[in-house]
């Protein structure tokens, strides 16, 4: 049989290695999440691996971005990270807020600082 009348079945095959692949995987984790307790050693060390991975990725695309990032000047980074981190506190710890707060602040600095 040649690919020209297949039909649907690789479609199908595809669709379905797929959710095994992921799917399947994700719904079996909702089902064994209710036994976790969130509070077990094991989860807060996975949870303080996960936070200084982001903040070391963070910390990276300050200090030594790149693209278009690059061409900002450090101060203006490590400005726009401060303020972000200051919302971020004064707000409650307020994630969402702190990332618009120094996204606002690095746009506004590239707009309105010459250079």
């Amino acid at each position: 049989m040649n690919g020209v009348g297949a039909g649907v079945w690789p479609y199908l095959f595809i669709v379905l290695a797929g959710f095994a692949a992921t799917d399947l995987w994700r719904i079996l984790g909702v089902f064994l999440s209710a036994r976790i307790d969130e509070d077990s050693e094991v989860l807060l060390w996975v949870r303080a691996v996960a936070t200084a991975l982001v903040a070391g990725l963070v910390a990276r695309l300050v200090i030594y971005p790149v693209g278009d990032l690059a061409s900002t000047a450090l101060t203006v980074r490590l400005a726009a990270a401060a303020i972000g981190i200051a919302t971020f506190f004064i707000v409650r710890r307020n994630m969402l807020a702190g990332i618009l707060a120094g996204e606002a602040a690095l746009l506004a600095a590239v707009w309105l600082v010459p250079g």
